[in-house]
This record gives structure tokens, sequence and C-alpha cells, in this order.
């Protein structure tokens, strides 16, 4: 009986087409990535995370008081 030896389930690309193939895919992904975080980094920009809510009616705390669920974890407006 002879042995199998194509196991390939899909075209068969070795040697400089298939470097060649997954350097471009790579290159792809990480274009893609480096794109969203841009567009991402862009639109937080002006829209950046405001702590004073928080950190500003911190002085008015007790140690232990059921008010203090006022001053913490207010939403954004």
């Amino acid at each position: 009986m002879a042995e199998n030896t194509k196991r390939s389930v899909c075209l068969n690309i070795n040697g400089i087409t298939g470097m060649l193939i997954a350097t471009l895919l790579l290159l792809s992904i990480l274009a893609t990535l480096v794109t969203l975080a841009i567009k991402t980094e862009r639109a937080n920009a002006t829209n950046f995370y405001d702590p004073a809510p928080i950190v500003g009616s911190l002085d008015n705390l007790k140690a232990h008081s059921v008010d203090n669920a006022k001053f913490a974890f207010q939403p954004v407006k």
C-alpha cells in the first residue's frame, strides 16, 4: 500500500509564495489594528474621563456613613 503524503486540505503553498502571503496577511492585520487604534484615540481625545464628581466630593465623606453612596461613582454627564 502506498502512503498518503498529500495531506493538505487547501492549496499546497510552500516556499516564497507562502511566506509572502503570510507576510501580507500579517501586515494587513497590523495596518487594520493601527487604523482602528488611531480612530479610537481621536474619538476619545476630546471625550476624556473626568474624575471630578468622585474626587471633588471626597472631602465630605465620613468613615462609616450611609450617605457615602451619593458621592461615589456618579454617571458621566
